[in-house]
């Protein structure tokens, strides 16, 4: 991270004292997590990913330059590893909230029945037939329940807070991204079993299965770093 220098000489060879220095990375860094934030809002929600990929882009463009003009904004593989920890959490949460509680909904069974048609027949083969509506396999149900009341609220806790550089956002990072670790192996498991179900008439059935497990890819990305980040950028 860039330290803040007490008298800075700018390009205009005015000098630059402390508190204006910090005011002025404050709001370099809140103008680029403008963009970054909207545009990780959109991506989250599935269908408005295109747009919110380059609304995204234009907000590290943002912080890039303030990085350039030396401005102590926050460090380029926090924000890319928290913000992908972000969209992960909010895609996972809405697809399987809407599963949960909105099953029976016009948009629902145009999404998901249509995902499950093309890459899951989990989400086709005999939806809305159990008792809890929504996706009808067993082992698929069980994960739709635990993870949303668990891992992946704090997933998008956890990046809020390490977006923010808090030292309990840096923790739960840890915890939640080895959590993510186990996902990505029941999975896996969860998927090649019950193959002749999931993949059995669907369209894309072997891009379906790299594309599930590409989802849950993010911890293995974020560990190694999270691991050997110096702390001392996280605060109390």
């Amino acid at each position: 991270m860039n330290l803040p220098l007490l008298r800075r000489r700018s390009d205009t060879g005015e000098s630059v004292g402390h508190d204006e220095h910090h005011d002025e990375s404050r709001s370099a860094q809140r103008r680029a997590d403008k963009w970054m934030i909207v545009g990780a809002g959109l991506m989250g929600m599935w269908a408005p990913g295109v747009i919110g990929l380059p609304i995204f882009l234009r907000g590290v463009y943002l912080q890039r330059q303030a990085l350039r003009a030396g401005l102590s904004v926050r460090p380029m593989i926090v924000t890319l590893i928290g913000y992908l920890v972000l969209i992960d959490g909010m895609l996972n949460s809405l697809g399987w909230a809407l599963d949960l509680v909105a099953n029976h909904t016009l948009i629902n069974r145009v999404l998901m029945v249509g995902w499950g048609y093309m890459f899951d027949a989990g989400y086709f083969w005999h939806y809305n037939e159990a008792w809890v509506g929504g996706a009808a396999g067993p082992g698929e149900k069980s994960m739709v329940f635990g993870m949303i009341l668990t891992v992946f609220a704090m997933r998008c806790a956890a990046a809020i807070g390490f977006l923010q550089l808090k030292r309990w956002g840096h923790q739960w990072m840890i915890v939640t991204c080895w959590m993510g670790v186990l996902i990505w192996i029941l999975y896996v498991f969860n998927m090649t079993m019950y193959a002749d179900v999931r993949y059995a008439g669907t369209i894309f059935p072997v891009i379906g299965w790299w594309l599930y497990d590409i989802f849950y890819i993010t911890p293995f990305l974020a560990i190694p770093y999270l691991h050997t980040v110096n702390r001392e950028i996280f605060s109390d």
